[in-house]
């Protein structure tokens, strides 16, 4: 059982950085190609001051361990920074900056797969004696293994051999050591329950006021990717049609609360999609109303209009400013923690559409930050909604 969430998260703003295409990364890269552009945690600590006037009090950062990845998320260590992103010292520096003007810090951790080239799983795949063959799914007398979905650059970790979840859980105790505020889980779905309350109880235990936030997401799943994932009933699950509620109710009592994808949908469908917004304001209210009567009070459901991963609302919305204000302005009335992903504020946007039939498409989502190009007037509307939302929360 967990403890009572962080009553700090309850007043979070938060600001989602994806550390690559923030600040510092060299501008004549092609931004449509998915390589290093040179974005880093020095960056951030460069822009602290917009961060700070622009109102937020919560920075997450993208994963930035060592990777063979742009993104982070292929991890071939789990506790040594990647020095494109920067070092140690660039960690505890960010870190003092942000603390010293009031902002907390949440790192993201993933724990269910690594990167192919990761050194455990080489030493796995070319020694069937090894140890670490237990930290994998392997069949038997072949060479095949579980990952990340299908792709098969991410083999799927073991966290439930006692060593593998040992260590897993070793290393997010250690970047909290450093004084990051919480942890970002990506692929929440993916290990099991077991592995969550241990994880829970172990961090808890050594970091109380740490917020543990799940990224719980079913979209586009198949039947076929059912075998990696670790929810319960997730069969039978299948065969009724997985519900937003069954992924929240997995994680109640265990962690914080889990990124709310249900927001997503209903903001895309209620304004973006509409020819006028005003008309659905009610039925969307009521729509959110419904939804958080079904969990706890103490289970928190952060709500996001952009990430990483889709498109961005700018573009579902055909450009339309008064849209994206709109939603924005809906968000921020909300009494869930709002995440404003690094961009919003200033109207970022694409033309192409992200598609998991499109190949590199989710580069769409991931255009650097066009400082010499900010939306002023849009910068002093989200600046507004932050104020807002804090004089309503004294």
């Amino acid at each position: 059982m967990k403890s009572s969430p962080s009553s700090w998260f309850s007043d979070a703003i938060l600001y989602h950085i994806f550390i690559d295409r923030f600040a510092g990364y060299d501008p004549n890269k092609d931004w449509q190609q998915p390589e290093f552009m040179g974005g880093n945690l020095k960056g951030i600590v460069d822009k602290a001051d917009y961060l700070t006037e622009l109102g937020i009090n919560t920075l997450w950062v993208s994963p930035f361990y060592k990777t063979d990845a742009y993104h982070g998320y292929h991890i071939t260590d789990f506790v040594e920074p990647d020095p494109r992103f920067g070092s140690i010292e660039d960690i505890r520096n960010l870190l003092d900056t942000f603390h010293q003007k009031n902002t907390r810090v949440i790192l993201d951790f993933v724990p269910n797969h690594c990167s192919v080239h990761h050194p455990y799983f080489q030493a796995a795949l070319h020694d069937r004696k090894s140890k670490y063959r237990r930290w994998f799914y392997f069949a038997h007398h072949n060479e095949k293994y579980k990952t990340f979905l299908t792709v098969r650059e991410l083999p799927k970790l073991n966290l439930d051999n006692p060593e593998t979840r040992f260590y897993m859980i070793e290393a997010a105790k250690y970047w909290l050591s450093l004084g990051f505020d919480g942890v970002r889980l990506d692929h929440a779905i993916g290990p099991s329950r077991d592995f969550w309350k241990h994880f829970s109880y172990e961090i808890r235990t050594s970091f109380p006021e740490a917020v543990l936030i799940g990224e719980a997401w079913l979209e586009g799943a198949q039947f076929r990717h059912l075998k990696t994932f670790g929810i319960h009933h997730k069969y039978w699950r299948w065969i009724r049609g997985f519900r937003f509620r069954d992924i929240q109710v997995e994680y109640q009592n265990i962690l914080d609360g889990v990124l709310d994808f249900y927001f997503r949908h209903r903001i895309t469908e209620y304004i973006a999609w509409k020819s006028d917004h005003e008309e659905f304001s009610h039925p969307l209210r009521q729509k959110m109303l419904d939804h958080y009567a079904l969990v706890p009070e103490d289970f928190y459901l952060p709500s996001f209009i952009d990430n990483h991963d889709m498109n961005r609302f700018m573009f579902d919305a055909g450009q339309n400013k008064e849209k994206l204000k709109a939603a924005l302005a809906f968000q921020f009335s909300l009494p869930q923690p709002p995440i404003i992903y690094y961009g919003t504020e200033t109207a970022l946007s694409h033309t192409k559409t992200i598609s998991g039939h499109v190949p590199l498409s989710d580069l769409q989502a991931r255009k650097p930050m066009p400082w010499n190009e900010l939306d002023r007037d849009m910068i002093e509307f989200v600046k507004f909604q932050i104020t807002a939302r804090k004089q309503r929360k004294k």
